[in-house]
């Protein structure tokens, strides 16, 4: 294969490669594909952040609350939360008796 060849080979890929990148669209702008429905889309924008939230309080929070819980950690004297049951009563094998 000469040189020329290879050149125009290579021209040709390069094209279909940038062409490839031009022709997807942002998910924000236009969520889901139009073969979906609105579940699809649905489902998808709720596993987006909201870049913006408003809040009707301030968080009131500090370093010094973090920087104690991190020294808790360290040093061993983190409270184990209580263990807590789901269920109540016994279970059976459910078999009735002989067959």
């Amino acid at each position: 294969m000469n040189s020329r060849n290879l050149r125009l080979l290579a021209i040709v890929g390069m094209s279909v490669g940038l062409t490839a990148c031009a022709a997807t669209t942002n998910m924000l702008e236009q969520p889901g594909d139009a073969k979906f429905g609105e579940a699809n889309r649905q489902t998808m924008m709720a596993q987006v952040i909201d870049p913006d939230p408003q809040y009707d309080k301030p968080a009131v929070t500090s370093g010094e609350v973090g920087e104690q819980a991190v020294t808790r950690y360290r040093e061993g004297k983190v409270t184990k939360p209580a263990t807590q049951t789901t269920t109540s009563g016994s279970s059976s094998t459910g078999s009735s008796g002989p067959n």
